[in-house]
């Protein structure tokens, strides 16, 4: 599947509705305070970087090759991270808490590789 503008926008907007439903969930349908901030920061990080997969998408210009990685990573990131306290959130094994910080680094990766992207864009003044 090749990576193009309108997929990344999907995408981004599909995320961006899992984060709002879990947001929700976390208001009004979660009693156990753990589970609830579980959900809140999960839906929290998946919402910010839906924003950045459209932000990507939109700003992203030919030249800026290694940047065109970043909404690849924000997707995965926050499918990883926010994914394993959801399923903490809904009763899956704590165990899952260890596997949160590579979602983590995906997201940290997503956003270094759009600052070296940018930077090395012909354009770029800096």
């Amino acid at each position: 599947m090749a990576w193009t503008q309108n997929r990344a926008l999907g995408w981004a907007a599909i995320s961006g509705g899992v984060a709002v439903a879990a947001g929700a969930f976390a208001a009004h349908g979660v009693v156990d305070p753990v589970a609830r901030d579980w959900l809140k920061t999960g839906a929290s990080y998946q919402l910010t970087h839906a924003l950045a997969v459209f932000a990507c998408a939109a700003a992203i210009r030919p030249g800026t090759r290694p940047a065109i990685w970043a909404p690849a990573l924000f997707l995965i990131g926050a499918t990883v991270f926010s994914g394993t306290l959801y399923a903490m959130a809904f009763g899956a094994a704590r165990w899952l808490g260890a596997i949160t910080p590579v979602g983590g680094l995906s997201l940290i990766a997503g956003w270094v590789v759009l600052a070296w992207g940018t930077f090395r864009s012909p354009d770029n003044p800096l």
